[in-house]
């Protein structure tokens, strides 16, 4: 029988029993078709085209990743599949709500044609939330609607309802958006699976989030929402910041593996070069799970969850996407095959994208240039001190802390400057109404100087964080006239700028050239005093009305866990 590929001298990770065996492994037409033990003879079987010496390194699944953004790494499906290939990632359920929020549908179906002939295989779920709120809490570009739902489930690299964010509207009324879109999921492809986002969310609420038929999580856990959230059925999606030592204690030790997988959420260009997916499953092996186990979790269960029956095991039948590991206790890949294709060997060279956008995406900043008086905050009292709500920002979560803290107040304005606080500032860009919303921010963020951006979750407007209003004004200006960005301004000097080009959002740059500017912006955030695990993923969603629990849009100061509008002043 002839194939395409034989791979001899290999320890074969078998996910139905969860142990390594070895033995050889024949593929056929881009799929598995035979995985022998030792000591069998092939001769007589087989007649291959190629013939791999696997040298007794460990031949594991390609990895799946089944939540993430790869508007969250600032740049287009084609870089983005560059980039992941040699950290092992061979499949990806992307949620596209970032594009959406800027674009609506359209955007949605760019990164799909965009997504053509990619080395990774590049799944999609329907942003369900878009805006994430309502309209009244923030102004976005573009909505995603009932009948864009039903438009959208029609095709075929659709494969789940994304991340249900609104949750208020969700269990508190019947005919909102989200539960219409709901409805018609369920009416019309009942099978496809419906994520969520639900931090803090406990109790009847929980209960009353999965009825509706979300049922699986992706937001920051603790060993008792662990326990709560399985014990009630749903599927947890474990990222970076859920993996602490009691959390995975707790998943190991009660034996959870079949209730949940590893997912990377948001991965910045510049950490996107150290490593992927990659990077939990070695994480979580140091952490103490079995190594048999971390590969199970992050090949097996996603694919699974996700419906993918055709991939996430090395077996008869399945796609032949496997990785070659030199060192499975460090997680060291030494090759990556896309399809029964060598994709990577050791060596990566970037290539230009071939696909652009439609020409409006480059033409999604429509806001007039601002000045600093645009950074007067009028207050209700003409001179005195008086009472605001400010953020506090904390280095190691993207959660804010509301507190109550005392300014002055001279000739009816505001005087931040002189107080220990940054002003930040939301102006709506697409030209709708024109908004602007004043905040004020301590804790771990800069001391001096100014940071700017469009990439503001999940509303996307332009966001300004600073200490004076002559940075301010710099670092907003610059942002207007790329179109789109990210900008870090000191002492009237622009210090680092990456141009986001295509919806203020994405860079169409190679994505070892985006990763190096964007290390330069978190850089010199520090330098400016911001103290944080992920600096751009920290004030970007400072704009994030779904996160609790103060955040900002250009609608005003938004109380996450009340979902209502409060006033700067108390």
């Amino acid at each position: 029988m002839e194939i395409d590929l034989l791979i001899k001298n290999v320890q074969v990770y078998n996910a139905y029993i969860k142990k390594i065996i070895h033995g050889d492994v024949a593929v056929l037409n881009q799929k598995f078709l035979y995985i022998s033990k030792t000591g069998e003879d092939h001769n007589q079987d087989f007649i291959p085209k190629e013939v791999i010496d696997g040298n007794g390194k460990y031949m594991i699944p390609g990895l799946i990743d089944i939540h993430m953004h790869i508007e969250s790494s600032m740049t287009t499906p084609f870089q983005f599949s560059q980039a992941v290939i040699p950290h092992g990632v061979t499949t990806v359920v992307a949620d596209p709500h970032e594009i959406a929020n800027v674009f609506g549908i359209e955007g949605i179906l760019a990164m799909l044609k965009s997504t053509k002939n990619n080395v990774v295989d590049i799944l999609y779920s329907i942003p369900s939330s878009v805006p994430s709120t309502t309209k009244l809490f923030e102004t976005t570009g573009g909505s995603i609607e009932v009948e864009d739902v039903s438009e959208l489930i029609k095709i075929r690299e659709i494969c789940c309802l994304g991340e249900v964010m609104n949750f208020k509207g969700l269990i508190n009324d019947d005919e909102s958006l989200i539960n219409r879109i709901i409805k018609k999921i369920k009416d019309e492809r009942p099978n496809l699976k419906i994520e969520g986002h639900c931090p803090k969310i406990t109790g009847l609420d929980l209960a009353k989030f999965i009825y509706q038929g979300v049922d699986a999580d992706h937001t920051q856990q603790t060993p008792s929402s662990i326990k709560e959230k399985i014990e009630n059925g749903m599927f947890l999606e474990i990222q970076h910041k859920s993996m602490t030592q009691e959390n995975i204690k707790y998943l190991v030790e009660n034996n959870l593996y079949e209730h949940f997988c590893l997912v990377t959420d948001d991965v910045m260009a510049d950490r996107l070069m150290d490593g992927h997916l990659n990077l939990l499953v070695r994480k979580a092996i140091q952490m103490g799970m079995p190594i048999e186990m971390a590969i199970y979790v992050s090949t097996y269960t996603p694919a699974r969850r996700m419906l993918l029956h055709d991939r996430g095991s090395i077996a008869p039948g399945k796609i032949a996407d496997f990785i070659l590991l030199s060192d499975i206790n460090n997680f060291e890949i030494d090759k990556v095959y896309k399809n029964g294709k060598l994709e990577y060997d050791g060596e990566q060279q970037y290539k230009e994208s071939e696909i652009g956008f439609p020409p409006e995406f480059y033409k999604s900043v429509k806001l007039d240039y601002v000045s600093q008086s645009d950074f007067q905050v009028s207050a209700p009292i003409e001179k005195g001190r008086i009472d605001c709500r400010t953020m506090k920002v904390t280095p190691h979560t993207t959660f804010t802390i509301e507190e109550k803290n005392t300014l002055e107040v001279k000739d009816g304005k505001l005087q931040w400057q002189s107080s220990p606080y940054c002003l930040i500032t939301v102006f709506e860009r697409y030209g709708k109404n024109n908004n602007k919303a004043y905040g004020l921010v301590g804790g771990s963020v800069i001391k001096e100087g100014a940071i700017a951006t469009t990439y503001a979750h999940d509303h996307h407007n332009l966001m300004v964080m600073g200490k004076n209003p002559e940075d301010m004004t710099i670092a907003v200006n610059w942002i207007i006239e790329n179109g789109g960005g990210y900008c870090v301004v000191k002492d009237g000097k622009v210090l680092a700028g990456v141009e986001l080009s295509v919806g203020g959002i994405i860079s169409e740059e190679r994505i070892d050239i985006l990763a190096g500017k964007v290390k330069s912006v978190s850089e010199k955030m520090g330098i400016l005093g911001y103290e944080h695990d992920n600096r751009i993923m920290s004030f970007s969603t400072l704009s994030l009305p779904v996160s609790p629990s103060l955040k900002i849009s250009d609608r005003g100061l938004i109380d996450v866990v009340k979902q209502e509008i409060v006033d700067l002043f108390y």
